[in-house]
């Protein structure tokens, strides 16, 4: 499993849980077209539309942060959210990712219900993973570990994941979040519909 550096750990750990569940819907909003392309191979929607149907789910956790008045049932927004995840049986590299990104949003969900102190730490590490799982595949077999996790270290979808993670966590650093934060973090997630393996809806 990828592990965040001990200082980026302390920092997110330091962050108001409000802002922290921010941290983890920004990650998640990233990783959601992955669960949009699993849909698609599956026949059962177009990447797209998977995609729309996870960030509308995505966007009630958006609402809850800026209107804390707000009453949601983050119970029933989470059977919604069941009904992403891959058959258990499928144990495919899609399946995997689709499920990384279904985990994220629910992750989203059930901390607006009962706070955990490390869901956002558990998204950091889905995200990463996510990208990591995808460049093993890539260098195939027969790699010897060590030059493995080199190739992992410096491949530049693994530096873009440590950049976008490092900026997410820079953002809900502010000393005061506004309403144009709120927006521009939601934007920062999306990604120009780019995921964290670089795969895009716009293809």
């Amino acid at each position: 499993m990828t592990q965040p550096v001990a200082g980026f750990r302390s920092r997110l750990d330091a962050l108001a849980p409000v802002r922290r569940t921010a941290f983890m819907a920004t990650l998640t909003e990233r990783l959601l077209p992955n669960a949009g392309f699993y849909a698609e191979a599956n026949g059962t929607a177009s990447a797209l539309d998977a995609t729309r149907e996870l960030r509308k789910l995505l966007d009630l956790v958006w609402e809850q942060l800026r209107v804390r008045e707000a009453k949601i049932d983050f119970s029933l927004q989470a059977e919604k959210v069941a009904v992403f995840e891959p058959d258990e049986a499928d144990e495919s590299f899609g399946a995997r990712r689709a499920l990384e990104a279904v985990m994220a949003l629910t992750a989203c969900i059930d901390v607006l219900v009962s706070e955990e102190s490390e869901a956002a730490l558990k998204v950091s590490r889905l995200s990463a993973d996510g990208v990591r799982a995808l460049i093993d595949l890539q260098a195939g077999e027969g790699v010897e570990q060590e030059a493995l996790e080199a190739l992992i270290r410096e491949h530049p979808l693994m530096e873009d994941e440590h950049d976008f993670q490092d900026t997410v966590l820079e953002s809900v650093e502010v000393p005061r979040l506004e309403s144009n934060d709120w927006r521009a973090l939601k934007q920062l997630g999306r990604n120009e519909d780019v995921s964290n393996l670089g795969l895009s809806l716009q293809e």
